[in-house]
């Protein structure tokens, strides 16, 4: 099967600075501490994340979120328990994403299309893998990355 991805040009798009976002926790330590946490609440944590391309100068570009002065990330978060990954998604890209004049931020026109990588994490630790070791039965984490089709404009 074979999928076929519009790139639209960089020019289409406008970006804004939306109002900051304070970090949910102070440090990496607390982060994998409320991982943990939630992890004996809900079970396994379920993260998706957007692959999204434009193209600009004759070459694609993926396009990331710039949290802070040096640190970039893929649009998207962590599922709510037992939400669905695509309409979560899509959820998270209206949250991010949508203008800040939309009047219905719930509605994005963005088509999910493949799943092009799943991570695990098996403990509570920084470090993800491509599979789940095989020593580990209870991964803590599973990180899905879709490519996403942008809208024309």
């Amino acid at each position: 099967m074979s999928t076929t991805i519009t790139l639209y040009p960089l020019s289409n798009y406008t970006f804004s600075t939306k109002e900051a976002q304070p970090e949910e926790d102070p440090s990496v330590q607390a982060r994998l501490q409320r991982l943990q946490n939630n992890y004996e609440d809900f079970g396994m944590r379920r993260t998706v994340e957007a692959v999204l391309v434009v193209h600009d100068h004759g070459h694609p570009h993926i396009l990331m979120l710039q949290i802070a002065n040096a640190f970039f990330k893929l649009p998207g978060e962590y599922l709510k328990p037992g939400e669905d990954e695509v309409n979560g998604l899509k959820a998270r890209l209206n949250e991010r994403l949508a203008p800040l004049s939309a009047e219905n931020p719930e509605e994005g026109d963005w088509e999910i299309g493949d799943c092009l990588a799943q991570w695990w994490r098996p403990n509570f630790e920084t470090f993800m893998y491509p599979y789940v070791p095989p020593h580990v039965t209870k991964p803590k984490e599973c990180k899905k990355l879709f490519m996403v089709q942008m809208p024309e404009k």
